[in-house]
């Protein structure tokens, strides 16, 4: 979604609340790079502060949990590499 940007930064806004998406998938459902939607919200600042009040705690939270999504990543990551490790040990 291209457009106008002061229009996009509501839609992202609105999907951001709804959806309690993080950037990264805000970005990819609109066609549009992580700085945009982070321009987006700074856009919602004078646009819509109602909203852009909301989105920012929905981006605070999402940041404050990013390091434990990461770390379950990354476990998940290893996991599944020691399991093929094994299966091809066994063959």
């Amino acid at each position: 979604m291209k457009g106008d940007p002061e229009e996009r930064a509501v839609a992202v806004g609105r999907y951001i609340v709804r959806t309690g998406a993080t950037v990264r998938a805000a970005a990819e459902v609109f066609g549009v790079s992580k700085s945009t939607v982070w321009k987006d919200q700074a856009r919602l600042r004078s646009r819509d502060p109602g909203l852009w009040g909301e989105v920012r705690q929905v981006m605070l939270k999402n940041k404050a949990e990013r390091h434990l999504r990461g770390g379950e990543a990354t476990k998940q990551k290893y996991l599944h590499s020691a399991q093929r490790h094994c299966i091809i040990k066994v063959k």
